[in-house]
């Protein structure tokens, strides 16, 4: 019964596998889509808010320092295709409150409309001998790594199933690939997040095949 089991697992994977492709969004237009960056303050998430400014895109910038998301908000301001677009700064903790998170995202939605797509950038590092790290650092990357990206995610998801678009990005490592000497703290968040990532793309393109089939079957002649 265990091998039954496991086979039909198997078998279905692989055939989500085969049918993604089939079932996967069109690509998503950048120009005067609403598109959330964490710790985009900095870095990659800078980097990113910058490249989707360029293709005309209405930014919404999440980190924790607000002085940076002012610099930041004037560097990527520079890059403006047309005198439409909007930089929004909204300073919070990503990782600590998800109803505090819920309500940020509740806020750019209401000045620049619904969230198109959401990149989880924010995210923190150390590295070090397993018993020389302070313990409670290993909750508090927890916390930024995963939490972090789990709380946005779950604030824009419902959204964009009922319009039926949107994007959600996690930024991981190769550290999340392959367990790296000297850290144990970070690379198990790493993990952690692709993990999220993988079983919520199966879970969202599973509903969207199911669907189609529901609204393919109401068009058959009877």
């Amino acid at each position: 019964m265990l091998l039954l089991a496991a086979a039909f697992l198997v078998a279905f994977v692989l055939l989500l596998y085969m049918v993604s492709p089939l079932i996967s969004p069109k690509p998503l237009k950048l120009a005067g889509a609403h598109v959330v960056v964490t710790g985009g303050s900095s870095g990659i998430g800078k980097c990113i808010a910058i490249e989707c400014f360029k293709q005309a895109a209405f930014i919404t910038l999440v980190a924790r320092d607000e002085s940076k998301l002012v610099q930041a908000k004037k560097e990527i301001e520079k890059y403006a295709i047309n005198d439409k677009q909007v930089v929004l700064c909204i300073s919070v903790d990503v990782s600590k409150d998800y109803r505090q998170v819920e309500n940020v995202i509740k806020q750019a939605q209401e000045k620049l409309g619904p969230v198109d797509m959401l990149v989880n950038c924010a995210g923190t590092s150390i590295a070090g001998n397993f018993e020389e790290i302070e313990i409670d650092r290993f909750q508090r990357l927890m916390e930024v790594n995963y939490l972090g990206s789990v709380y946005p995610s779950r604030a824009v998801i419902s959204t964009m199933k009922e319009r039926r678009m949107g994007r959600i990005v996690f930024v991981s490592s190769q550290a999340g690939q392959l367990g790296l000497f000297g850290y144990t703290a970070y690379s198990p968040t790493k993990f952690a997040l692709r993990g999220l990532a993988e079983a919520l793309q199966m879970e969202i393109q599973t509903r969207l095949g199911l669907q189609r089939k529901i609204n393919l079957s109401r068009w058959r002649p009877s």
